[in-house]
């Protein structure tokens, strides 16, 4: 498929083109916030902060996430179907939805299970689980695992975006950015 045969398909709506850049700007930061925090002391103000912006956007990305499903659900995306690269494309879309909810809901968790506050912009969030240290090791544990799993989900997204663009030239990423579509 050729550059000029992706008018063909039809454009992806503003609102998926919206919600698909602030999601990735949002879990950049929420990346950024917690690898960030590792150049900082122990208890210094700036990693302190760093963490709790962590949390706050990573709330964030939980509640953005559902708002960006409705959407899907009101406009079902329209990509290739039934084939081994519609399979994979589903599967991986799959995991990134599976990251911005699971990875969220393990970081509230994990709070709650050392006893900490949850911070959400002015509001501290009530617990999800009651406090045990023992559990919240078995929950970091998994929220990293998760996260260090985001970090090549989002990398495949990526290059499998940077393919259609350079090798099939569908006009798959064209499409997806703002004003181009």
């Amino acid at each position: 498929m050729t550059v000029s045969s992706y008018r063909a398909h039809p454009p992806f709506s503003r609102f998926s083109i919206v919600m698909h850049w602030l999601m990735l700007a949002l879990l950049a930061a929420v990346y950024a916030c917690i690898e960030l925090r590792e150049f900082y002391p122990r208890g210094s103000d700036i990693r302190e902060g760093l963490k709790t912006w962590h949390f706050m956007l990573g709330l964030s990305v939980f509640g953005l996430v559902w708002i960006r499903l409705i959407g899907r659900t009101i406009s079902p995306r329209r990509g290739v179907r039934g084939t081994w690269a519609g399979a994979l494309a589903s599967t991986a879309h799959v995991g990134l939805y599976v990251l911005m909810i699971a990875l969220p809901i393990l970081g509230w968790m994990l709070l709650s299970a050392e006893n900490k506050a949850v911070p959400f912009f002015g509001f501290t969030l009530p617990p999800l689980i009651a406090p045990d240290p023992a559990f919240g090791k078995r929950i970091e544990t998994l929220h990293t695992t998760i996260a260090v799993a985001g970090y090549w989900l989002i990398g495949l997204h990526a290059a499998a975006a940077l393919f259609h663009h350079y090798v099939l030239r569908d006009g798959t990423l064209r499409r997806m950015l703002p004003g181009l579509s």
